[in-house]
């Protein structure tokens, strides 16, 4: 392998000291591919190789968690109808590889382009359309997932609205407040009451298993920075979190980073709705579910979380901004739930 120009590259690039990298660098060394040059990524080291460009970047899961997502990846690339990332294994057949510190690194295929712009709307409409066809190829055999890798969602509901009782807790003991703390606390009874009824509505309709019973995948985190354009296709990358929930996940987490940023909007959200369904019609039990999805607060639960998890003799201007957008989008998030799941009292009657 020909490492020969990386090191003046990393010095160049690297802002945290050239050390840590020439050492992660060494590691490639493991690998049937030669490195032409290396240059400092977001939080990762992107190499143009013989084999096209590829990222290498630390890996913090479990080889449980890694041979599954180079399954899924393996699988959805088989099907052929969605461009995704691929794990390099190493000469000796490993997926990832260690440092003398037992740091581990994962070395992947890397689309490098621009990311799916959210202020396009037929990119948007892409982002959706190649969603639906990725869950098309996510699904595996019920026991392919262990427990580390299954959702819950009532845990995870419950969680997040314990949090929050602390959150509020904390604020109504503390004296002298700022304004940030001023503004989240005036919200925080409303916010709490939605987040509890939303919860306990969920938990009573029962239905949220059966798409993980089945062993459908979802990707985890799927949003626009992880959608790139690249070599004149799209690519959908950073499986990292991928587990076995209803696929609605994905389309939930999609949805509302484009609804927060097109201000709920009524005809955005129903055409993104139907461009999905016209690649993967939604099941009535999975329509309620991505309902209450978008009904919980979460980005209010966000915003209080960060807060009270960080320093608090600072808090940044970002996050009043935030706080004050939740709070002012708060009647269109509403009107836009009843506009578009108006129906869905009836289809939370026709349970399975």
């Amino acid at each position: 392998m020909n490492l020969a120009g990386h090191g003046a590259v990393m010095e160049q690039t690297n802002q945290e000291g050239p050390e840590v990298n020439d050492r992660a660098v060494e590691l490639l060394e493991q690998y049937e591919i030669e490195v032409l040059r290396t240059r400092k990524g977001r939080g990762a080291i992107v190499c143009d190789t013989s084999q096209g460009c590829m990222i290498f970047k630390e890996y913090s899961g479990s080889q449980d968690r890694i041979e599954l997502q180079d399954r899924l990846l393996r699988q959805i690339k088989d099907a052929g109808l969605v461009n995704v990332e691929s794990i390099m294994p190493s000469r000796e057949g490993a997926l990832f590889v260690r440092d003398n510190d037992g740091t581990k690194y994962v070395l992947k295929t890397w689309p490098e382009g621009r990311e799916c712009s959210t202020h396009d709307r037929e990119e948007c409409l892409l982002a959706v359309r190649l969603l639906a066809r990725l869950h098309g190829c996510m699904e595996l055999p019920a026991d392919a997932a262990g427990p580390s890798v299954r959702f819950f969602p009532e845990q995870e509901y419950d969680k997040h609205n314990r949090e929050l009782k602390r959150v509020r807790k904390y604020l109504l003991q503390k004296g002298q407040k700022t304004w940030f703390e001023i503004s989240l606390c005036n919200a925080f009874d409303a916010f709490l009451e939605q987040a509890l009824s939303v919860t306990e509505e969920w938990r009573g309709y029962a239905a949220l298993g059966k798409a993980a019973e089945r062993g459908t995948f979802c990707h985890g985190d799927y949003q626009y920075h992880n959608i790139l354009q690249g070599n004149g296709r799209w690519y959908v990358v950073n499986f990292e979190k991928c587990l076995c929930d209803n696929p609605v996940r994905d389309l939930y987490l999609l949805l509302r980073k484009l609804l927060e940023k097109g201000n709920w909007s009524v005809s955005l959200g129903t055409e993104l709705l139907e461009a999905y369904e016209r690649e993967r019609p939604i099941e009535a039990a999975s329509f309620i579910d991505l309902y209450y999805r978008l009904a919980y607060p979460e980005k209010f639960w966000k915003i209080a979380n960060f807060y009270f998890n960080s320093r608090k003799a600072w808090i940044p201007g970002k996050n009043q901004e935030k706080l004050e957008k939740i709070i002012a989008q708060e009647q269109e998030k509403q009107y836009f739930l009843d506009q578009v799941f108006r129906n869905v009292g009836r289809f939370r009657q026709a349970r399975p």
